[in-house]
This record gives C-alpha cells, structure tokens and sequence, in this order.
C-alpha cells in the first residue's frame, strides 16, 4: 500500500471514545429534536444526521477507541428512540402504542438508516486500521535502516524500471 508522506483523513482522528460516545448521543438527540420541530415526526431528516454522525464518529476517534465507535451505532439509535418513546411515542409510532412497541416500531421504520450508518462506519474504521498498519510498518521499515546509510528503493507499482 502506498501512503503520502503526509498525513490523510484517516489517520487525523485523535478524540477519546467516551468523548465520541457523548458527542454522538448528543447530535443524535439534536437531529431528531430538529426534525420534530420540522416535521412533527422523526424521519429522513434524521436518518441523514444518522447515517452522518455514524461515519464522522468513525472519523473523528482515535485508534485504541476504535471498539468504542464499533459498537455504538446500534446502542445511538436505541437510546434515542427510547427517549422519544417515554416522551413523545407518536413521533416514532403510533400515539397508543407503549414504550416497547414504540421502540421496536421506531427501529425497524429506520432500519435502513442504521444499516447504512453501521456499515458505513464500520468499513471506515477498517480502512482506518489498515492504514495505520501500513504507516506504522512503513514508518517501522524507515527505523531498521541506520543513520547516514542508503534507504533501499522499492517499486510502487507496476510499469518498466527507472534507471537509479
């Protein structure tokens, strides 16, 4: 794997997962808040927000958290509907349904969203990881040559050979 020298988007993430965790409940609060105010209910509004905040979390934390963002997603949208379903059940359900009902309701009408928000920043926390395996044995190649000795060229690619 080539990498520039400098750094790429994903390596910049440095934030605490616990951070990430009560930043993502908090946006995802305010999604769905804002798409009430707009709309009375909670619906494509908020599965864009969703889908969004899954990947920047994903962007956003930094390595050893990575389990943290893996695993958040699904808990995200559980919490945020079972605060909608003991305050305002009619915005994910049916006025006449219970907490569960309205729960389970509110999951499955934006089931989508959370596949696609899981999904999303679970292959971007793989790409994370495999970059930074590669820096790190790319950086690790760079400290095994000795001070003031040559770096071996290696070929990036395919294509005829420069003369060196």
């Amino acid at each position: 794997m080539n990498l520039p020298g400098s750094r790429t988007v994903w390596e910049e993430g440095h934030e605490p997962g616990r951070e990430m965790a009560a930043l993502g409940v908090a946006l995802a609060l305010t999604a769905a808040a804002v798409d009430l105010l707009l709309t009375a209910q909670v619906g494509l509004l908020f599965d864009l927000g969703f889908v969004v905040l899954c990947v920047g979390l994903a962007l956003a934390v930094r390595l050893p958290d990575f389990f943290t963002v893996g695993v958040l997603p699904p808990l995200l949208m559980l919490s945020t509907f079972l605060l909608l379903a003991m305050s305002r059940s009619e915005a994910i359900a049916r006025a006449d349904d219970g907490v569960v009902q309205a729960v389970i309701s509110g999951l499955s009408h934006h089931a989508v969203a959370l596949a696609l928000g899981y999904g999303l920043a679970l292959v971007v926390l793989v790409v994370r990881q495999r970059v930074a395996a590669a820096r790190h044995a790319l950086d690790g190649d760079a400290a095994d040559v000795p001070a003031g000795a040559e770096v071996p060229l290696r070929r990036s690619g395919p294509g005829p050979r420069l003369p060196a």
